[in-house]
């Protein structure tokens, strides 16, 4: 990987929460149930991948600051990630955005910026991470498996009334210690 620096992002790089959504791939869906307790889950990949980009957000520095924190990824002064937290009343810090620009992606760059994050929450005095991925989303939410967040949750109506109706999204917590 190149020289990839992973710091917050405060007044002098405020610039980084521009950083644009860009397409990534539906390559398939996680399917989640509850049995017996536990959350299991299967995966659909599609004959057909399709792509997809959220809205761009407008992130406010004083406003996201107040509300939490972020931390970039830079390639020498580019940011080429980022990632928003929100402080919860639940000891978990919410991860509201996560994103890398695509020439960069596959590269752990991701993980990078999670890792760098655990020691700010930890000393923050909060003890975990939680997080939401659409259930179409098959890569993030593999990303999240595979870091080691568990499922606990699935909000199966939140898209009824728009366009992306029969959605779900699943709800991921990291615990820092167990």
């Amino acid at each position: 990987m190149k020289n990839i620096e992973i710091k917050v992002v405060d007044k002098d790089n405020e610039k980084s929460l521009s950083l644009k959504n860009e397409s990534f791939e539906i390559i398939g869906e996680l399917i989640v149930a509850r049995v017996d307790g536990h959350w299991l889950y299967t995966e659909n990949e599609f004959e057909q991948i399709t792509e997809m980009v959220f809205p761009e957000e407008n992130y406010s520095y004083d406003t996201v600051i107040k509300n939490g924190f972020s931390i970039g990824a830079y390639d020498k002064d580019r940011c080429i990630g980022l990632a928003i937290f929100e402080y919860q009343w639940n000891s978990y810090v919410y991860l509201s955005d996560l994103k890398v620009s695509n020439p960069y992606r596959n590269q752990g760059i991701a993980s990078k910026i999670l890792d760098f994050s655990r020691e700010i929450i930890a000393e923050k005095g909060y003890k975990g991470i939680s997080t939401i991925a659409q259930s179409n989303n098959l890569i993030a939410n593999r990303f999240y498996i595979k870091y080691g967040f568990e499922i606990g949750g699935l909000n199966t109506q939140n898209y009824h009334f728009t366009n992306l109706k029969g959605k779900a999204d699943i709800y991921y917590y990291f615990q820092l210690s167990k």
